[in-house]
Order: structure tokens, then sequence, then C-alpha cells
């Protein structure tokens, strides 16, 4: 559904996308991740149409990205983009009115998400009187009111208290069983675990890893991780370098990278004369992929 090849823009001297690959496939929930600058929203753009790239293949659904292919894509920007003067029904109708529904289709569409989207209490409630996370569902809505193809969601958790997050999850989990094709950006890992088939990580305007949860995995050389607080670091690292385990610091806690799992009583036999203040066990996770990427490019 989409296709992302060799895609390269550049705005005066500054090079945004360098060569950006990555594709993603029918029904597929796909989440580009990366910090920011590294040209998430400029890829959105261009497959908007909204861009143009400077070299490169951009497709959707087979053709080449121009101003008929909008039509095949519905976006959820990171800010809430509907008329917050006007009620959630009216701006359904009103975007619907926008992508050339005609009636009666344009209100039996309406009246569609509002069955799916559990919106039937807020049809007449103006949006600016919403909470943020009913204000992100209208939002959603608005941008499947055409029936699209391709869905781009951009940061939809951003500023959401933790419910709400939850719920949209949810919501979004429910479009992946209808077969919606999905791209996702987002900052919140747990978010990309959760919800992505397959992820791409995104640094200086190319993708630097990708793969499944379990295929980034093997990015981390380990199999298990052993986060530890001590009072002598110079000591504890001589016995982990004494057994061959590695380490490194994920989010400034020193981590020892373990061949193998471990029960707890294992790590502490091992550790014995060293002096721990405390060891927990964790499982390799995308937060290590990530960093674990971001460090090597």
């Amino acid at each position: 559904m989409i296709e992302v090849r060799d895609c390269r823009k550049a705005f005066a001297d500054r090079v945004v996308l360098d060569g950006l690959q990555f594709t993603v496939a029918r029904g597929e929930t796909y989440g580009l991740l990366g910090p920011n600058g590294a040209g998430k929203t400029t890829a959105i753009s261009i497959l908007c149409n909204l861009l143009d790239a400077d070299d490169g293949v951009v497709m959707i659904n087979g053709s080449p990205v121009c101003e008929a292919t909008k039509f095949t894509v519905g976006v959820v920007p990171q800010e809430i983009s509907i008329y917050k003067d006007l009620t959630c029904r009216e701006n359904m109708l009103f975007f619907g009115k926008v992508y050339g529904l005609r009636e009666p289709e344009r209100t039996e569409r309406v009246n569609e998400l509002v069955r799916i989207f559990h919106l039937e209490e807020y049809t007449r409630a103006q949006v600016s009187k919403m909470s943020g996370g009913w204000q992100r569902r209208v939002n959603i809505a608005v941008a499947l009111v055409h029936s699209p193809a391709v869905l781009i969601l951009d940061e939809p958790t951003a500023g959401l208290d933790v419910e709400a997050r939850y719920e949209l999850w949810e919501l979004i989990e429910s479009l992946q069983s209808q077969g919606v094709t999905i791209l996702l950006t987002t900052h919140h890992l747990d978010e990309a675990e959760r919800l992505c088939s397959r992820i791409g990580i995104m640094q200086n305007g190319r993708i630097v890893a990708e793969g499944t949860l379990d295929e980034l995995r093997k990015l981390v050389p380990a199999r298990q991780l052993a986060v530890v607080e001590t009072g002598d670091e110079e000591s504890l690292l001589k016995r982990a370098s004494s057994l061959g385990w590695d380490h490194r610091r994920y989010g400034g806690k020193l981590t020892l990278l373990l061949p193998r799992e471990f029960a707890l009583r294992e790590i502490i036999e091992t550790l014995d004369d060293v002096p721990v203040t405390s060891i927990s066990l964790r499982e390799v996770g995308l937060e290590h992929v990530y960093m674990e990427a971001t460090a090597q490019e």
C-alpha cells in the first residue's frame, strides 16, 4: 500500500531525507519511530502530496503520489485538525463533502462512523466542549469519512492521559481488525510495541533499523538485561568483564547484557562479593533496541 524508495528531500543546504526506504503492506500497521528532526513529518507531507520529493519513488496503492492519491489517504495530524466550533456530526459531514461524498452516501457514512466510534451521545456536542481523548476520536473518524485505504496517524495519543490513550489503542486495534492499513508515528515506545506489526527506526533522514519486534531485539547483544545499582562500579564492571558480559547505559542506568536468561538468585550469587544496592532483571524491549540503533548510527 505504501512504497518509499530512495526518497530524498533537502531544504536549502539541509538534507532532511537521505535515501529513505520503507514499505507498508496492505492491512499492516507500520510504526515509524525516530527523534525530533529525523524527517518523519517531511516523509508524511510527501506521502500526502503536500511536499514534492527531490528524488526517489513514493507510491500509494501502486500509484505515484499525486493529487488523486490524496483521496486514498486519511491523515490524523499531531495537532487536533477539526473545527472546534462545529459539532462532531457537522465536522464529519463537512469533510465528507470536501472529499466529494454525495447524499445519501455521506449521511450513511457519517452514521456508520458514529456507531463505530461510539459517538452517539456527542453528535450534537460542540468539539471544543469535548475532552482531548474524544476530540482525537472525532479527528480519526473525520480522517476515515471517505473510506481511505491508508490511515496515517501522527502522534495520535500525544498529550492524552493514560485512560484516554488506552481507549484510543483499542480503537486503533479495531481498525486493524477491519484491515485498515496504518502508518503510525509515536514517541511512546510501548504504543509501538502493542500496535505495530513492523517498526522502522529513523534517524538523519533514513531508516537505520527495521523489522518485527523479535527481529529488532537481535540488535541488542543480550538475551536478558540486568539493571544494577552499585557503590563500586569499577568492581562490578571488572566482574562482568571476567564473565564475558558487556554493559550499556540505557536511560543513564548501568545495564549488564546477559547471554542467557538467569534467575535473580543466580545473578546475586554470581556478584556475591560486589557491593550491589539493587538488581532488576528485564527482557529486551523496544526502548533498548531504539537506543542501540540510534547510538550505532
